[in-house]
C-alpha cells in the first residue's frame, strides 16, 4: 500500500474559554501542525510541558476535550479519519498507550484488562505469552493495578496495545516515573513493533531517550512545530537548523548541560510571528511576522535566518 499510515495536515487545535462573565476567548494551542508516520516508523514528537503534544494524540484518538475545537485534516491509510472511522479503528488499529496508569481499571485484574473481555484457553494463551514477552510472568494475570510497579504498569499497558495487533500505536509520554533502565526497555519495546510493520507515534518531553530509538524527529515550541530532522542530525549541532532545536542539542549532558534564559510562552501570552523569537540570540524583524516552512535536506525548519537556508 503506497502513502503514509499516519498524515496530518494543518493541524490547528484552540479552546474556548470565558474571560469577565461571558466573554468567549479562543486559545491556539496548537498552529498549523504536520506529522506524517510510516508502518514500520517511530516518529518522536518533542515538546517541554504545555507545548500540545498530548493533545496531538488526542486529536488523531478522536478523544480531545469538549471545549476544544480542530481544523486541519488527519488521514489514516491515505483515507480521512472522520469520526464515524475514529469510532470504528480505536483500540483496534489505531491504539493509544497513555500517559496515565490510571487508565487501567482498579477493580479488574490485568488478566482480563489485556484480553480486553475475550473468554477462551487461546485468548488466555496469547495473553500469557505477550505478557511474558515484556518479562511478565503469568501470575501477572491475576494481579491488580495496585499490585504493580510503575515499570510493571507501563509494560501492562502495552501488552494491551499489542494484544490487538495494531497497525499504528500512539505513545503518549510512556516513560515517566521510570528509571532510565526501565525507560529504555518501554521505548526498546515499541521499536519491536515498528520492526513488525506497526507505526508508532511518540509523544514525550525525554529528547536524550527518544533519540535512541526514534526515526525522525519533530520538534514542538508553544504549539508550533518548529523542525523536523532525522535522528542521526542530532549528533552534530550544525546539522540542525532552528536554534530552539540547537538550544535543546546545546542542554543535553553530553553537550554542555547548558540551558537558554526565558521559558515558553504561556498561549495568552505568544508573540506574533515565531513563538522562540522573545528567547532567540538571531531573531530579526521579520521573526515578527508569519514564518513559512522550509524545506531541508533532512525534513523542514520554520526559521527565516539565513543559516536555516539550506
Amino acid at each position: 500500500m503506497n502513502g503514509h499510515l499516519l498524515e496530518v495536515k494543518g493541524l490547528s487545535i484552540s479552546f474556548i474559554q470565558y474571560d469577565r462573565g461571558l466573554h468567549q476567548v479562543s486559545l491556539p494551542v496548537i498552529r498549523d501542525l504536520g506529522v506524517t508516520v510510516d508502518r514500520g516508523e517511530m516518529v518522536a514528537v518533542i515538546g517541554s510541558s504545555g507545548s500540545g503534544k498530548s493533545l496531538l494524540a488526542h486529536a488523531v484518538m478522536g478523544i480531545l476535550p469538549y471545549n476544544a475545537s480542530a481544523e486541519g485534516e488527519i488521514l489514516y491509510k491515505g483515507e480521512p479519519l472522520t469520526e464515524e472511522r475514529q469510532k470504528a479503528l480505536r483500540g483496534k488499529e489505531i491504539v493509544l498507550v497513555p500517559q496515565s496508569v490510571s487508565y487501567l481499571d482498579p477493580l479488574m485484574k490485568v488478566g482480563e484488562q489485556v484480553k480486553n473481555g475475550r473468554k477462551g484457553p487461546s485468548w488466555r494463551e496469547k495473553c500469557r505469552r505477550i505478557l511474558g514477552s515484556y518479562g511478565l510472568g503469568p501470575e501477572t494475570e491475576a494481579l491488580y493495578p495496585f499490585q504493580l510497579s510503575g515499570g510493571m504498569t507501563r509494560r501492562v499497558l502495552i501488552s494491551a496495545a499489542v494484544m490487538e495487533e495494531p497497525e499504528l500505536v500512539i505513545a503518549d509520554e510512556p516513560t515517566p516515573g521510570l528509571h532510565l533502565d526501565a525507560a529504555k526497555r518501554v521505548l526498546g519495546h515499541f521499536r519491536e513493533m515498528t520492526e513488525k510493520g506497526a507505526g508508532v507515534l511518540l509523544i514525550t518531553h525525554d529528547l536524550e531517550l527518544a533519540l535512541q530509538t526514534a526515526d525522525r524527529v519533530v520538534v514542538l515550541y508553544a504549539g508550533t512545530a518548529v523542525e523536523e530532522t532525522d535522528s542521526r542530525a542530532f549528533d552534530r549541532e550544525d546539522t540542525l537548523y532552528h536554534p530552539y532545536t540547537r538550544a535543546l542539542y546545546r542542554a543535553m549532558p553530553e553537550h554542555g548541560f547548558r540551558s537558554e534564559p526565558g521559558s515558553q510562552p504561556y498561549v495568552k501570552e505568544l508573540p506574533a510571528g515565531c513563538p522562540y523569537r522573545p528567547r532567540c540570540t538571531m531573531a530579526l524583524p521579520e521573526c515578527s511576522c508569519e514564518v513559512p516552512l522550509r524545506k531541508t535536506d533532512r525534513g523542514f525548519v520554520r526559521c527565516i535566518h539565513r543559516e536555516a537556508e539550506v
